[in-house]
């Protein structure tokens, strides 16, 4: 019986006859594994992923987590599927064998936390967070960090966090008011406010260790001034409460299952990770690892979503073909109707592209060059954002295709599109993303990372068939001629930025669809044609959307500068 979860055909063909993953263990780091151990541990995801944490997904959105004003409660389901995940190794799954590590490419264990995700989106944001938590302090910490704060991370007795956001300030971090103080001793005392904090607080683990940016008394303003510290909930020695307060938990539209709290740090005791002033250049190793993980999320969240509604639509017996006259002939299942049709093959085309987006991604990070790190840098806001609208898109199609019962809440559909819904927010809103691009990752070193990501999407689309290579070749002319004419005036370069991002997206979903076409070759049978018939609906239907985003561009339009807040009304 196929998975409503995810596909694990989907991913056995990215893997192994797209991106040859099992070439990557020629390479020393991964010499020990081989595709027989890729998956063990792709069947071992699926497993726990089904058993574990999927039959509480439900549970975790109508019990979500209260605050008695002592401690947190939840769910036990939850604390149980940790601890087998935790088990499982999967939490150290990318990490050096040194540290208790498994040494996997972030391509399989990317392939692998895909499961908990779509199966248990709530749930398994701890594990991303603690994962995230645990590279940032083995780039940057010191061994005696990773030893007392890493190690049990990777064992699953500690947790982890990034505390960025404050009240006041939301993504605008240059206005950090939190403050450390510098001891005598070379720790440094803690005090402020943190907002929006997801694992922020629970009774999960032994302990929480929180990532917290602060200000070092006399420290510049803007980002400059801030520096990173490790922030235990309770300290490591005593066992006791280090100044960490839970001031109270907000209450989402979706990833219910998942704390979000208000923290209060009173003269909570830190240590600095690395050197004063470089915290946002720190905290950003975990902030873009969040971002991927991020986009990864919501195209779990949009793939479980199609293959629900895929599987409704093959079930329900609704209508009859426009052409059938007899009234009374039998009702035929909706999935024969063009329009359920039109937003599977829809939804199809975003998950899948999408999914191959993000595994494209992690396959950079097993294959370090500078190229590759270049490439990285300009598709990582790509990878956050445009699955974060488009395969929520796809969970949109699922209510719709489930017709009134996908606005119950007996049916699961709506809950993935409220839990995909915050992944426009998180990590970044899809609005600074494309600041980010446009404004910097298309510009550094000279253009060098657009040029790069053209020259790729070129070289595929060149060997693709010529009535699906030519549109894509033309595109990719179009938005290297638009990013040169947006920046012939810098000051209104960025202001329709969002309308950039989108088209540059919906460039590299094509790109993504020409790579599985070329990697799918003649082969026969269902699932080859279904993929030939996604990138011929992608690159005829999708990809013309860019064409009035470009025109706008092009027209140097400033509406948006031009308006006064007051005519809003």
């Amino acid at each position: 019986m196929n998975s409503k979860v995810l596909s694990r055909r989907d991913l056995d063909f990215l893997l192994y006859e797209w991106l040859d993953v099992q070439a990557l263990t020629g390479r020393e780091r991964f010499a020990e594994h081989s595709r027989e151990t890729f998956d063990a541990f792709l069947d071992v995801s699926q497993q726990i992923a089904e058993r574990d944490f999927a039959p509480h997904n439900r549970k975790n959105d109508l019990h979500e987590p209260t605050f008695d004003g002592n401690r947190v409660e939840m769910i036990p389901e939850v604390s149980h599927a940790l601890r087998v995940f935790a088990e499982s190794g999967l939490l150290g799954a990318t990490m050096d064998a040194e540290h208790g590590g498994l040494q996997l490419p972030h391509v399989v264990q990317r392939a692998c936390f895909l499961w908990f995700q779509a199966a248990n989106t709530a749930s398994s944001a701890y594990a991303m967070l603690t994962g995230g938590n645990a590279h940032l302090l083995l780039a940057h910490g010191t061994e005696e960090q990773i030893r007392r704060f890493v190690h049990p991370m990777i064992e699953g007795r500690f947790a982890g966090t990034m505390c960025l956001s404050e009240p006041q300030a939301g993504s605008s971090l240059s206005d950090v008011t939190t403050r450390a103080v510098k001891q005598a001793d070379g720790t440094y005392r803690v005090t402020g406010g943190k907002m929006w904090i997801s694992g922020g607080d629970h009774e999960l683990t032994e302990n929480i260790i929180h990532l917290v940016l602060a200000r070092v008394a006399g420290a510049p303003a803007g980002v400059k001034g801030l520096s990173l510290f490790i922030v235990p909930k309770l300290d490591l020695a005593t066992g006791e409460p280090n100044g960490v307060t839970l001031a109270g938990l907000n209450h989402k539209m979706g990833y219910r299952g998942t704390t979000n709290t208000v923290l209060a740090f009173d003269d909570a005791v830190g240590e600095l990770v690395g050197e004063e002033g470089r915290g946002l250049q720190y905290m950003f190793h975990m902030m873009n690892e969040a971002r991927i993980g991020v986009g990864s999320g919501a195209v779990a969240l949009g793939y479980t979503g199609y293959l629900h509604a895929l599987a409704y639509a093959r079930e329900r017996q609704q209508g009859r073909p426009v052409t059938a006259k007899d009234p009374l002939a039998p009702p035929v299942p909706i999935v024969d109707h063009p329009d359920v049709r039109r937003m599977l093959l829809a939804s199809k085309s975003y998950v899948e592209g999408g999914l191959a987006l993000v595994l494209y991604a992690a396959k950079l990070l097993d294959q370090p060059s500078p190229e590759n790190s270049l490439l990285l840098d300009v598709l990582t806001p790509i990878v956050k954002a445009w699955p974060s609208q488009w395969c929520r898109l796809a969970d949109d199609h699922a209510i719709q295709i489930h017709g009134g019962y996908g606005y119950t809440r007996e049916y699961p559909v709506e809950q993935f599109y409220r839990d995909n819904r915050l992944n426009s927010i998180h990590e970044g809103t899809d609005g600074i993303q494309a600041l980010d691009l446009l404004g910097r990752k298309v510009t550094q070193q000279g253009g060098a990372g657009l040029a790069l990501l053209l020259d790729r999407i070129r070289a595929t689309a060149a060997s693709a068939p010529a009535e699906l290579g030519a549109p894509v070749l033309a595109a990719c002319d179009r938005l290297a001629a638009t990013t040169a004419k947006l920046w012939a005036d810098p000051s209104t370069a960025l202001v329709n930025a969002t309308a950039y991002l989108d088209a540059a997206g919906h460039l590299v979903i094509a790109w993504m669809w020409l790579e599985q076409l070329n990697a799918a070759g003649d082969r026969e049978g269902d699932f080859y044609q279904g993929k030939r018939l996604a990138a011929k609906y992608f690159v005829t239907h999708e990809l013309p959307r860019i064409g009035p985003m470009l025109d706008l561009l092009d027209s140097g339009d400033t509406l948006l500068l031009d308006l006064d807040d007051a005519w809003l009304g």
